[in-house]
């Protein structure tokens, strides 16, 4: 071989290596097309049965999307026979009535029998006859700071009033600067109420007035003023007693009391206690027989579990469910049938754990059923008697199946819908992935999706982007079918394989998975998810994790930048929109729920702000100046610790914005900065 030869040959192969790492540069038909995935849904036929039930019959109708348009069908539960019928009118639902009024409304409460009414004035409560003076003022020791509330509870018998005393403080507020106001040339300074993690919280204590005695009754409440909250959920139907629930400062104590209207003796019936925490925002109660017995969800196993409570003695009647899974919610308790039903997962060894499932059991705790055994994610929705139900159930990887059956026994009626995605498959359309890898215990399952481009090519190599959202109220990842993601299948369709996770520390899982994050919000599942993408690579090398980025909204966003901090051997790149970057900085409910009571060093490990100097790769920083969920300030103070340990990163500060970004100009931003710096090409221009 001539040496001239030789060296085309030589240039020809490195053009040809060159061209499998990074493909022919995108365009801006490319960004287009990407911005047009949503459209995917009107191409989805017959993809989800939502039915209407008419009034107390067994008839449902329904709309479905076909090729045709939408056509309405009407099926008869009792046969499964459906027909098509003309367009029906969308039935009006009654909002539930709850009561929101400030505690300092002086508005009146009128009682049961009508009779009276009653209200707060200059702090105090007040009742007097309806229609008629003689205004009679039951309490007198109101203050400014230490007021009765506004929110009065009258027993049944009109007899007594449940309220709070509470006592207050000045909250704290955040600045937050409207830089380009539409009305004027000057910016605007506004204020937000905003507490946050350690900060002092006003007090709230049951009170019990008995308007026949003109008093009001003494109440043991000392054990309740170390509180993060305290609200009173209601009377019982026969005037006996109200019941209110109690949320510890640090959220390791979470109780329910009642209050006895005759002695004002205060029992417990649930006290739920844990060395971590207690998970307040998905508390399960349900109060049967006049409050006489309650359903109860408790972890005390390492599961959450519904319990059958006493509530005369404040002890376990029996046992609902065990087992090594969780009851996602509380449905319907049919006290006649003696039956609960409700939503679990982590049902069975060969599906994804967070599938749900509609359940019921008897208040015995025999009889346990699955009313949707298919291996999915299911959704049902009830005929007016519960003799019927529809129940549709999809995947990530399957389509929708729309089954009606009978609640009896859960057998099948017939099947209703069945999803058709043929016009996607032809366009080259690739559906989600489920997969699972061991997670850092070698032991436990690690559940995520894996989302490709139109059109893959298993032989070349895509860059690897993770969705991350860590959230530990909640899991994340997509169970429902969904033909494309806002803003995933966008980044998919620019040549990246997309990935999302739910690693330890979010919840739906056991007790011992949701514990990883405590007071450890830096952790974010880390461990696991680098696992989990390694897995994939091994089994998929289409997946090129020597280049991997990462981006996310809120706490998200604090993760983002975390993997770039913590994790910057495996992360490359991170978009981090609207970041809670110090845990200090943000609202207090989330936060003190998983770093805790009081504050202390661990705040300061998980800050990205305080670990700022150890930053590598490429960080794009967004938000928003008008952002009153997360403090921007959060987000200026971590620029600020990147500057001064002499970091380069990019940022965006956008006037007028608030916390909800994703708009086309945020959008492109991100797709823009994976492009460049994962893809190693120069992004179009865009308009």
């Amino acid at each position: 071989m001539n040496m001239n030869l030789k060296k085309i040959t030589v240039c020809f192969l490195a053009l040809l290596l060159c061209s499998e790492v990074f493909p022919q540069s995108l365009s801006k038909a490319d960004y287009v097309r990407a911005d047009s995935v949503l459209k995917r849904a009107g191409r989805v036929y017959s993809s989800f049965v939502k039915p209407h039930w008419v009034g107390d019959t067994h008839e449902f109708w329904y709309v479905n999307h076909e090729r045709s348009g939408d056509i309405y069908y009407m099926v008869n539960a009792e046969t499964g026979k459906k027909r098509k019928v003309e367009k029906q009118e969308e039935e009006t639902r009654e909002a539930q009535q709850r009561d929101f009024r400030s505690h300092r409304d002086t508005s009146k409460v009128l009682s049961p029998d009508q009779q009276w009414e009653a209200y707060i004035r200059d702090n105090n409560l007040c009742v007097r006859p309806v229609g008629g003076r003689g205004e009679i003022v039951l309490s007198l020791d109101g203050t400014n700071k230490a007021f009765y509330s506004a929110r009065l509870q009258w027993s049944p018998d009109s007899k007594k009033i449940s309220t709070l005393k509470v006592m207050d403080v000045d909250e704290r507020r955040i600045p937050l600067i409207r830089s380009a106001p539409s009305d004027q040339r000057q910016p605007i300074l506004e204020w937000r109420d905003y507490a946050k993690p350690g900060d002092v919280l006003p007090v709230y204590l049951p009170v019990l007035f008995d308007l026949k005695e003109r008093r009001q009754l003494p109440l043991e409440t000392n054990q309740y003023v170390n509180q993060f909250h305290l609200r009173l959920t209601g009377w019982r139907k026969d005037s006996r007693a109200f019941t209110f629930e109690f949320n510890q400062r640090g959220h390791q104590r979470y109780t329910v009391g009642e209050v006895d209207a005759v002695s004002g003796r205060i029992t417990h019936i649930a006290d739920e206690t844990s060395p971590t925490f207690v998970y307040y925002n998905n508390i399960i109660r349900r109060d049967l027989d006049d409050g006489r017995q309650m359903i109860w969800a408790s972890e005390q196993d390492g599961w959450r579990h519904l319990y059958l409570i006493d509530c005369t003695t404040g002890k376990i009647r029996n046992r609902l469910t065990q087992g090594k899974w969780v009851v996602r919610a509380l449905d319907y308790a049919d006290e006649k049938a003696g039956l609960v039903y409700f939503y679990a997962s982590g049902l069975y060894e060969n599906e994804d754990p967070y599938n749900r499932h509609y359940c019921s059991v008897k208040l015995n705790g025999g009889g346990f059923r699955d009313l949707t055994p298919e291996n999915g994610n299911h959704e049902v929705v009830f005929s007016k008697d519960r003799k019927y139900y529809t129940d549709v159930y999809s995947r990530p990887d399957l389509p929708p199946v729309s089954l009606l059956k009978r609640t009896s026994d859960g057998s099948l009626v017939a099947e209703i819908e069945r999803c058709d995605v043929g016009d996607l498959i032809s366009e080259g359309w690739q559906p989600v992935e489920v997969f699972h890898a061991k997670g850092r215990d070698g032991t436990t399952d690690i559940w995520g999706n894996i989302h490709r481009p139109n059109g893959f090519d298993p032989s070349r190599k895509y860059p690897v982007v993770e969705f991350i959202y860590a959230g530990p109220h909640d899991s994340h990842v997509d169970k429902a079918f969904r033909p494309a993601h806002h803003l995933m299948s966008k980044l998919v369709e620019l040549g990246f394989i997309v990935v999302s996770i739910d690693g330890m520390g979010t919840s739906n899982r056991s007790k011992a998975f949701h514990d990883v994050c405590w007071k450890n919000l830096k952790d974010a599942g880390f461990p696991d998810r680098k696992l989990w993408i390694q897995a994939a690579a091994a089994r998929y090398p289409s997946m090129d994790i020597s280049k991997v980025g990462i981006y996310g909204w809120s706490a998200g966003g604090q993760s983002a930048m975390g993997a770039l901090l913590f994790h910057n051997d495996f992360y490359k790149v991170a978009v981090s929109f609207c970041g809670c970057h110090d845990n200090r900085m943000d609202k207090i409910w989330w936060n003190e729920q998983w770093m805790g009571y009081p504050v202390d060093s661990t705040y300061a490990a998980s800050s990205n702000v305080d670990n700022a100097p150890l930053l590598r790769g490429k960080l794009l920083l967004i938000n928003g100046e008008l952002d009153d969920n997360v403090d921007p300030a959060s987000t200026l103070q971590v620029v600020d610790a990147l500057v001064k340990a002499g970091k380069n990163f990019d940022q965006f500060y956008l006037p007028s914005k608030g916390h909800s970004l994703g708009s086309t100009f945020e959008i492109h931003q991100i797709q823009d900065y994976f492009v460049k710096h994962l893809k190693g090409e120069e992004p179009p221009e865009w308009d």
